[in-house]
């Protein structure tokens, strides 16, 4: 494990400084338990795309290690068909069973970004099974018009509807997934096709998904996975911006409350930094730093005006590591920090 921040890690003071990005990556190692689980915060659950999420920024912040030993839990714990349960347990166990077509698929976005953080040939081998399992077993509980259904039950019952937000991120990740296969010349054209089909629903058809507006990330995940680009991402991130914004405060992850989330701040700062937007993503960065605490670590959400912890006295282990993400993104430090401006290049 490194101990000092190193040239490749973000930098953006006065936003936040490579040393305020290393210490946040080293609370997240702080969490990571013996097994490679990386729960919410001590003695709390975990659920595998939230466990992604925290692997990638370990990698950022030069956990290679840490961040390989998270994958390997995923390895361990999936399921023979290639799923993984909702919410395990810190032991281990099972906390909700249902399986979650979203939190499946993004283990392919995870491997690809420590394939591009660290040009590890042979884990990324290693760790191929899972990926590919994980990933026909997503596109398994297809329906219909292309998209997936958002959840399943153990029993194998299928929930009835997609959700905008987990078909925008799961086509971000069949992506990711094919560019993993490439690199190991096991080429999944399907997986790609399957995307378009994804996209071009998301796109042009947002009748097609349950209803879920009042939720910041139906607003800027299509931006955010490169589904909408060029003209129509900017329109759509200027069309929310009133409706979700807070200025000087962040995000709110809903409508309809004065909630303002530090996660939901920082992937919005990455959806900007995707369209090439460097300052509003840092402005929405820079407005995270009233949930920061001395550790690195960040209080999950805060309620206006009051001021009041919301979870009470919560601080996840996600909501650091989007933090990570999005000031990599913003600085472009790793290797892989235009995972998501990546597709706005090809695609536009």
């Amino acid at each position: 494990m490194s101990t000092s921040p190193i040239a490749t890690i973000p930098d953006l003071d006065p936003v936040l400084s490579a040393h305020e990005v290393f210490a946040t990556g080293a609370h997240l190692v702080s969490l990571q338990l013996p097994s490679g689980m990386i729960p919410w915060f001590p003695g709390g659950h975990c659920d595998p795309w939230n466990h992604v999420e925290s692997a990638m920024a370990l990698d950022v912040t030069g956990h290679h290690t840490e961040a390989l030993l998270a994958y390997r839990w995923l390895a361990d714990t999936q399921r023979v068909d290639g799923s993984w349960h909702n919410y395990y347990r810190s032991d281990g166990s099972v906390e909700e069973t249902k399986l979650d077509s979203n939190v499946n698929a993004y283990i392919a976005t995870g491997i690809w970004h420590h394939w591009r953080c660290t040009g590890d040939l042979e884990a990324v081998a290693e760790l191929w099974p899972v990926v590919e399992r994980a990933l026909d077993w997503v596109l398994a509980h297809r329906r219909a018009d292309g998209t997936v259904l958002w959840a399943v039950e153990p029993d194998h019952a299928p929930w009835e509807y997609a959700l905008l937000t987990g078909s925008s991120s799961i086509q971000h990740s069949l992506l990711c997934g094919a560019e993993v296969a490439d690199v190991l010349g096991r080429s999944r054209p399907d997986w790609v096709a399957a995307a378009a089909v994804m996209a071009d629903v998301v796109a042009t058809r947002p009748d097609a998904f349950e209803p879920k507006t009042r939720w910041a990330m139906d607003w800027y995940y299509p931006v955010l996975t490169g589904v909408l680009t060029g003209e129509a991402a900017k329109v759509r991130l200027a069309d929310g911006w009133d409706t979700f914004v807070l200025e000087g405060l962040g995000i709110r992850c809903v409508s309809d409350e004065m909630w303002v989330t530090a996660s939901e701040t920082a992937e919005c700062a990455l959806a900007f930094a995707a369209i090439g937007d460097v300052d509003t993503a840092s402005d929405l960065l820079a407005w995270t730093r009233a949930h920061r605490l001395p550790d690195g670590a960040y209080w999950t959400g805060i309620v206006h005006p009051r001021g009041e912890l919301f979870p009470a006295d919560e601080h996840t282990s996600y909501t650091a590591a989007a933090i990570i993400l999005a000031a990599d993104a913003i600085a472009g430090a790793s290797p892989a920090s235009d995972l998501f401006a990546r597709a706005h290049r090809e695609l536009d």
